[in-house]
């Protein structure tokens, strides 16, 4: 045996450090007005932090809401800013290498502020990726399938054009798997709306809703039994309250999946813990990083509650960490939401993701296995936006 146990001090010495911190705010257009119960978006902010290191690896992450303010707590401007001011100062001249080490440190100074953890872990895990010459799903234990299929999201709020956009994505393999925002017209108009376009479709694809909230627990019991009828196969978050939604779970022919109520680990084990939901859709940004969304999705295993690939309508840095992750999960019952880019009207990558037969590729190259379009990039990044952080700042 010629190791050394503890290594020496000359090799701790040469473990990679962060030496600066860069964040920029990049808006760009999406093809269409995306219509939620929160919010009707017409463009998308996307928070990109690059992290580099003392070995001349740059790690990215992103940071992205739906809606700024509309959807929780966090926007991709107060993650930049906590990123600036506070996360930098934790990390700066921290070892690189060791993710997990650093986040813990992370969580023990900063509270709360999910979005931008993982937006921040995303950058390390992408860096440690590069400097293994391996992806980030290697990290986390190995991906168990090379693809995952997307559901699309019809969320126009007109029924005839929603069911063309339907068709058009069926003709071009792109999505068969189908999520409809409702929430808000009434229940009645609503369930119309969503038995129209299953019509259209019929057995071609599956239809899903997303009421983001916006029913009261009476509302949900009227319109999940109506939905149930026309031919819906899942109905997320229809209620605020992971209460209200325990008393709806499995009085109907149809999930019930939690998605907002889903905030990390804890939040969880309470929702198997009170057998509150059929599906728990996983949200890495939500969650507060990757790791958190593999302890969330072990929660649900060990509970028998089924998995979703949830979105907050990230760009391509916040997809493909998603996509990472999801392809190690040891069940994904329902498919996923990673569409985000896809609704986007400009490419910021040097390759397009590989979107095809229904699914989306996960990029197999070092760390998360793409590269940033840099002029596409700096042409939408905000005035006076870019901020890069070192050790004497």
């Amino acid at each position: 045996m010629n190791a050394t146990f503890p290594p020496p001090l000359a090799a701790i010495a040469a473990a990679p450090t962060v030496e600066s911190i860069e964040t920029m705010l990049v808006d760009l257009p999406t093809i269409r007005p995306h219509k939620l119960s929160v919010a009707t978006m017409t463009g998308q902010t996307l928070m990109i932090v690059r992290i580099c290191c003392s070995d001349g690896i740059v790690g990215i992450g992103e940071g992205t809401t739906i809606g700024g303010l509309a959807y929780g707590g966090e926007s991709p401007e107060s993650m930049k800013l906590a990123i600036d001011r506070y996360f930098s100062a934790v990390m700066i001249g921290q070892d690189a290498s060791r993710v997990q080490a650093l986040m813990a440190r992370i969580g023990k100074m900063i509270k709360d502020n999910r979005f931008a953890k993982s937006a921040v872990e995303t950058a390390l895990l992408d860096a440690q990726g590069k400097r293994l010459g391996v992806p980030v799903s290697e990290l986390m234990g190995g991906r168990r399938r090379d693809r995952l299929p997307v559901a699309w999201t019809l969320a126009s709020g007109d029924t005839g054009r929603d069911i063309d956009e339907a068709e058009k994505m069926l003709s071009l393999r792109r999505h068969s798997i189908f999520k409809l925002k409702i929430g808000l017209r009434s229940v009645r108009e609503d369930v119309a709306h969503v038995a129209a376009i299953k019509r259209a479709i019929g057995d071609h694809g599956t239809v899903r809703v997303d009421v983001n909230m916006a029913w009261t627990e009476t509302d949900a019991r009227l319109g999940i039994a109506a939905l149930a009828g026309a031919g819906c196969e899942l109905v997320e978050q229809p209620v605020q309250s992971a209460a209200a939604l325990g008393r709806l779970v499995r009085r109907f022919p149809i999930a019930l999946m939690a998605d907002e109520s889903i905030q990390g680990p804890e939040s969880a084990f309470e929702m198997a813990r009170n057998n509150s939901a059929d599906v728990f859709a996983v949200k890495v940004e939500q969650n507060g990083g990757a790791f958190n969304a593999q302890r969330v999705a072990a929660i649900a295993d060990a509970a028998g509650v089924e998995l979703y690939g949830g979105t907050m309508l990230e760009g391509a840095v916040g997809t493909i960490i998603s996509a990472q992750v999801f392809s190690t999960f040891a069940n994904l019952q329902w498919g996923t939401e990673l569409f985000g880019p896809l609704l986007l009207t400009e490419e910021i990558l040097e390759t397009p993701l590989d979107y095809s037969d229904f699914s989306l590729l996960v990029p197999s190259g070092p760390g998360l296995g793409i590269m940033l379009e840099e002029d596409k990039l700096a042409h939408f990044t905000r005035d006076g936006s870019l901020t890069v952080t070192r050790a004497a700042d």
